[in-house]
């Protein structure tokens, strides 16, 4: 009652591929793997926006921006 054996794994393989054909099953993979790359396509661009507002001369950009907005209220 505990793990499956190979044979179990096999006939499941064949019961989900002629339910679902092969094309179909071929296309569900293409689409998880597009959405796969695009989720590291995006955790990229978002250290890439991090690593721009890190330190700038010792300050952040968004301290800065402050320091500036602070100076034109005052």
């Amino acid at each position: 009652m505990g793990s499956f054996s190979i044979w179990h794994w096999l006939i499941v393989l064949v019961i989900v591929v002629l339910v679902f054909g092969t094309k179909k099953l071929r296309n569900m993979g293409q689409d998880l793997g597009g959405a796969v790359k695009g989720f590291k396509d995006g955790m990229k661009e978002s250290e890439k926006s991090d690593d721009v507002q890190q330190k700038i001369g010792g300050e952040t950009i968004d301290a800065q921006a402050r320091e500036k907005s602070d100076k034109l209220h005052s």
